[in-house]
């Protein structure tokens, strides 16, 4: 298994101490260095920063892509971090939200499965060379009933090339849920990004994918697994805890008005937690505070997803979580500002340390 760190802007340092953190993950041993889209500084800037400080692949986990960008814009980002990094560097892509009104802001409509599947396939067609053309989803996005569908959208003709060819590999990843993402992911793309899996939750993706791999006529375990495992490296464990779930409850908890059948509610529903994010949801919307929330988290539910706590017993817990993956990534999340709680959190989790709890 490859182990990588994740270090993202929401750790609050800035850009020259994201790559100083970059440059001790390499000295410790790890094998990647990953960041999510969306915030400053910019994704790609810091990969392609991390590519020349270090010798590590980078990657994206993950661009929100139908929020932000078309295929030919990724596609030009993408190629151009593959020629800086000599082929060390990995695209994941992800849809930047759910729901109707998502979709309906972004001008798509509600068909993620078919949206994604346009983004993946167009992207990996530009990379390697082709002549693409646009989709019918993507070549019509934000476009008016009666647009002549002979015409692209902002940003993206038509049909486009890069205009280059025998471009280092730039390989895409999928972001993937649910079992149909996942099957995409198998099918179409060149790695799957997972998120806040239990390991069963991780063999039951498993099988998804390689069911998504054999409808392309790909070998079982081909399209290989990635996942962030988030974890709050500190003495204080009160401080801890609440670090860590306020991620946790970020992600699990509906917003009021969304669906509570999709995206990561669906996905800690389906793991066991309807019952206690029912609960915590209804302790919010009658004016509970968020830490008041994370209290009222059981432990077993924050245990099942990620660590929180001292160094001593992290790679034990690393190790329990990461079963099934094929790359496992120790996303840094801190009680504490500052460099010192990002790199303590890393030299708790090198991956010889990790290596050497595995049973």
């Amino acid at each position: 298994m490859k182990i990588g760190v994740g270090l993202d802007s929401r750790l609050a340092l800035p850009f020259d101490q994201l790559r100083t953190a970059a440059q001790e993950a390499e000295r410790l041993g790890f094998e990647s260095l990953w960041t999510p889209a969306g915030g400053v500084p910019d994704s790609f800037h810091v990969c392609a920063a991390w590519s020349q400080d270090t010798s590590l692949r980078t990657g994206i986990s993950v661009v929100p892509a139908a929020r932000m960008w078309t295929p030919l814009g990724l596609a030009v980002q993408a190629a151009t971090l593959a020629q800086l990094s000599a082929g060390r560097f990995v695209l994941g892509l992800g849809t930047g939200g759910y729901g109707p009104d998502f979709w309906a802001s972004v001008g798509l409509p509600d068909r993620p499965i078919a949206v994604m599947r346009e983004y993946v396939t167009e992207v990996r067609g530009l990379l390697a060379g082709q002549q693409v053309t646009a989709g019918p989803l993507l070549a019509r996005a934000g476009q008016s009933p009666g647009t002549p569908q002979s015409s692209g959208a902002p940003g993206w003709p038509r049909s486009a090339s890069l205009g280059v060819s025998d471009l280092p590999p730039a390989p895409v990843y999928l972001a993937a849920l649910g079992p149909q993402m996942l099957r995409l992911a198998g099918e179409t793309a060149d790695g799957v990004l997972l998120n806040w899996a239990t390991p069963e939750r991780i063999a039951v993706s498993r099988e998804a994918v390689d069911a998504g791999a054999a409808r392309a006529g790909r070998d079982p375990g081909m399209v290989p697994m990635t996942m962030y495992i988030r974890v709050c490296i500190d003495d204080d464990v009160a401080a801890a805890r609440l670090a860590f779930g306020t991620q946790v409850l970020g992600y699990a908890m509906a917003a009021r008005g969304m669906p509570k059948q999709a995206g990561y509610r669906a996905l800690f529903a389906e793991m066991g937690y309807d019952a206690e994010l029912t609960e915590l949801e209804e302790r919010r919307d009658q004016g509970a505070a968020m830490p008041e929330l994370v209290a009222a988290v059981p432990d077993e539910m924050l245990h099942a997803v990620g660590y929180y706590g001292p160094a001593a017993a992290a790679p034990a817990a690393f190790t329990r979580l990461n079963q099934g993956l094929d790359e496992a990534i120790v996303r840094v999340v801190t009680a504490r500002p500052g460099l010192a709680p990002v790199t303590e959190a890393m030299a708790a989790l090198t991956p010889a340390l990790i290596r050497a709890a595995h049973p």
